[in-house]
């Protein structure tokens, strides 16, 4: 069986003298041992099978009338169970080969029965894991008649294994299926394949989430258009034209997206703040009330908050173009009878958005009933508005709790972090020695603050006795200037935004918004330990493909994530992102890129050489969609590359140079003289060989670029540079190295060649004394081998002409023999790679 596929050939060759040799003799026997007892035969003759179809050498009548219809009797429910296996998995791969037509007439209908197998999973299992194949070979209508009823009835078999197939090949089912479906009917199944009890199951759909997503991509709502720059533009146009109007002025859902933006910046993780000990679980929270309604309480904060974001008839503050939401001020800000006509500009800037740590209640139960049992029964449709003053009557830890805290941290005091919580517990301590007359005067003030803004005042908030906790809140003002330094600009504050806005700045219209929230939700960090280890890594890798579906319209949806997953502490996601973010550039354009990415690609640029890797292979295809100016600012930055955590890490230092080639057309001869001319000479003089040959050809296009430059002062300096440094080296290798260059300048035409005869030759025919071998060896190939070759020299009767030629007669008759072969044989067509491998010993 193993030589069937070869002799099907010979006899497919010689077809004119044996017609009918293959089908009358060989095919029969590929088709019996099919269902051959031996398990390693039929594996052979499946294998010769498909080897055939592939090869085309079955013919299609031969396809209907002898292969298929023994197949279909294997798969019979009186099948052996192995045959019946493998015959289903040989149906499914050779369905590509055959074409639609035999597929529909002939295996659609068995694979339609075999899905439906009731006694052997092993049968389903391999249905739905070639399921997707199927479906793109029957195309559309017969996928949505025939298959998608079968496909559902996969989905939700008992067997987990089956279900995982089925998640395995969601997204070419997709693909044969029309986008309503796909959105009315599929998103559904696989949000059920998502939520699966299985966990092999949903590590499997989650894998598959993002190719899933990417089916529901469209031209039109992506923003792409290729080959088309007046369209791209006006794309780029209509989404610029939603987040500004004429004359400046700032559209509303502008001001919402700045007012987010402006927001995020002042946030940090709760882990650079909080307190890692039993405090740090009393820093901030936010009380649950019934309805889930969120109410924040603080002793020096007066909070307001609207249960229905649309719902503002009950406000006292005109807050439509803030989209509804509510403010958090601090006493020291200023609270005059004008605040409340403030602009959302002016409202929420960095200067007045920031408050004091939150600290944890508990609110009574019978507080609870009775708080929502006031509100009117009559009018259930209006949103309810909560106002709260929060008394000041907050119970401080003993000073002996205190003590202790800041006595079992004072060993570790030299730790920066440690030292920051013993400032902390400090304050605490001195907050809670202010004597009642001071929380007094605070409850004034604070009442007065009431009346001015106009806010009605809640009923007591009762505190639990028991949950005593240290809190710094009422005591910003007595805090030293190290504490108050931490609060400005370290603090995480809270979301002014309800979660329901924060879930609304994320809803698009390209995707269902449950397939992209659960997506998004890939970076829980308790993902990883209930789905998939890896998951964030899955996530990172189809991020391109479903921020190019959403468009760049849509990409605040997925800002936060690519963020989250860019400084995820596992390499290998940061290493996948750095290898997209190129791409991800391409699909988001140049504001969006200089905003958002470029910042992540500067600390790629600091990581692991594992993830700057990923950087540096794109590295011009990312510099080349950035501005001009902006570019630039990485010129001091390409130096940096030369280091690498591990020095035989010579791949790192040869990309560079690939990367340099690239570069030169960026940037400006001055550019290019001042910054890439240092790191390519460095490369030339490289360790590994490999590093120093690409570094040749990049130093020669340096060579040709400076040079066609008007005046080429540039040009003349680095010939000039190029002598002293390599040309009249001590060391043999650098001089080889100036050989090597001169043999690439003349190969690719970087200099005309009277140029390279007045500035480079006189220098390389001196290095026909020189005293290494392997100099002079190489030095012939040029001369021989390239330079001869050049019209230039061979037409013209030129005093170059004729030192060329003595230095090939002096060579002749070298010492050694290698030189002496070079220099006398005629030049041939091969060239300095091949040349140099050729003869690596005597030439490296």
């Amino acid at each position: 069986m193993e030589q069937v596929p070869h002799i099907a050939l010979f006899c497919q060759e010689n077809r004119p003298s044996i017609p009918y040799a293959f089908s009358k003799y060989l095919l029969p026997i590929v088709v019996r041992y099919l269902a051959d007892q031996n398990n390693q035969v039929r594996k052979t003759s499946q294998a010769a099978l498909l080897a055939l179809l592939e090869q085309e050498l079955i013919e299609r009548f031969d396809v209907e009338t002898r292969v298929c219809p023994v197949l279909i009797e294997l798969t019979a429910p009186d099948s052996n169970d192995d045959v019946k296996t493998e015959a289903v998995a040989i149906m499914c791969r050779m369905a590509p080969m055959v074409g639609k037509d035999i597929t529909e007439r002939l295996i659609l209908p068995r694979f339609s029965e075999m899905c439906c197998d009731c006694r052997m999973f092993h049968v389903r299992k391999v249905c739905a894991a070639n399921f997707g194949d199927i479906c793109s070979v029957v195309g559309q209508q017969a996928t949505e008649e025939m298959l998608l009823p079968r496909f559902f009835q996969l989905c939700s078999d008992n067997v987990w294994g089956v279900r995982k197939a089925c998640a395995e090949c969601f997204m070419a089912v997709s693909c044969a299926t029309c986008q309503e479906i796909r959105r009315t009917k599929l998103s559904a199944l696989f949000i059920n394949l998502i939520s699966d009890p299985s966990r092999w199951v949903r590590q499997a759909a989650f894998q598959s989430l993002g190719p899933f997503i990417s089916t529901f991509a469209n031209p039109s709502s992506s923003g792409q258009y290729f080959k088309e720059e007046s369209k791209r533009a006006e794309g780029n146009l209509l989404i610029e034209g939603k987040n500004r109007v004429s004359d400046g002025e700032e559209a509303p859902e502008a001001a919402q997206t700045r007012l987010e933006a402006a927001h995020s910046d002042l946030s940090v993780s709760d882990s650079s703040v909080r307190l890692e000990n039993p405090v740090e679980e009393h820093v901030e929270t936010v009380q649950k009330l019934p309805g889930d309604r969120s109410v924040p309480v603080d002793s020096s904060l007066l909070c307001t908050l609207s249960s229905d974001p649309h719902q503002d008839a009950a406000s006292n503050v005109n807050d439509k173009k803030s989209g509804n939401y509510k403010s958090l001020l601090r006493p020291e800000v200023g609270t005059s009878s004008q605040d409340s006509a403030l602009s959302d500009q002016e409202l929420y800037n960095s200067f007045h958005f920031w408050r004091t740590p939150l600290p944890e209640i508990d609110v009574d139960t019978e507080l609870e009933l009775d708080l929502w049992g006031e509100l009117s029964p009559e009018r259930p449709e209006e949103a309810p508005q909560v106002d709260v003053l929060c008394s000041p009557d907050v119970s401080m830890a003993t000073r002996k709790e205190l003590e202790e805290m800041i006595e079992n941290l004072e060993p570790h005091i030299d730790d920066p972090d440690v030292k920051a919580q013993v400032d902390v517990l400090s304050a605490a301590l001195r907050a809670s020695r202010l004597d009642a007359h001071e929380e007094t005067v605070n409850t004034e003030k604070r009442s007065d603050l009431q009346d001015e803004l106009g806010i009605n005042e809640l009923p007591n908030v009762k505190i639990n006795q028991d949950d005593s906790v240290p809190l710094i809140s009422d005591a910003v003002e007595n805090m030293d200037p190290t504490l108050r330094y931490i609060h400005d600009s370290d603090l995480s504050t809270s979301s002014s935004f309800s979660p329901d806005e924060e879930r609304k700045s994320k809803v698009q219209d390209v995707v269902p918004q449950a397939l992209l929230d659960q997506y998004l939700s890939m970076t829980d960090p308790s993902r990883a330990q209930t789905v998939d280890t890896e998951i964030t890594k899955h996530c990172a890798y189809s991020l391109p493909g479903v921020a190019l579906t959403l468009g760049r319209q849509n990409w605040h949806c997925l800002r936060e994530t690519y963020e989250t997953l860019a400084s995820d502490m596992q390499w290998k996601v940061r290493r996948t992102l750095a290898f997209s973010i190129h791409e991800l550039a391409v699909i988001l354009g140049d504001q969006l890129t200089a905003a958002d990415l470029v910042p992540i690609f500067n600390g790629f640029l600091k990581d692991l050489d594992e993830v700057r890797i990923g950087v540096l292979k794109h590295l011009h295809d990312f510099l080349k969609l950035l501005h001009i100016d902006k570019r630039r600012e990485y010129l001091y930055q390409l130096q940096e590359f030369l280091v690498t955590d591990n020095s035989r890490n010579w791949r790192f230092r040869a990309e560079l140079a690939e990367q340099l080639i690239l570069l030169l057309e960026l940037y400006s001869p001055r550019d290019v003289y001042d910054y890439l001319r240092p790191i390519a000479l460095n490369l030339c003089a490289d360790k590994v060989s490999s590093v120093r040959w690409i570094s040749y050809k990049l130093v020669s296009e340096m060579v040709k670029k400076l040079y066609m430059t008007t005046p080429p002062t540039f040009g003349v300096d680095l010939i000039t540079e190029l002598v002293e440094n390599f040309g009249r080296c001590p060391k043999w290798s650098g001089r080889q190295a100036f050989v090597f260059v001169c043999q690439t300048v003349i190969e690719d035409d970087c200099l005309p060649m009277d140029q390279f005869a007045l500035h480079l030759m006189p220098h390389l025919l001196t290095l026909a004394n020189d005293r290494v071998p392997n100099v002079r060896v190489l030095l012939a190939k040029t001369l021989r081998q390239s330079l001869l070759e050049k019209e230039y020299f061979l037409n013209s009767a030129s005093c170059h002409q004729e030192a060329v030629e003595q230095t090939i007669v002096a060579l002749q008759m070298d010492r050694d023999s290698d030189v002496k072969y070079f220099a006398s044989i005629h030049p041939a067509s091969t060239r300095l790679a091949e040349d140099a491998m050729s003869t690596a010993s005597s030439t490296y």
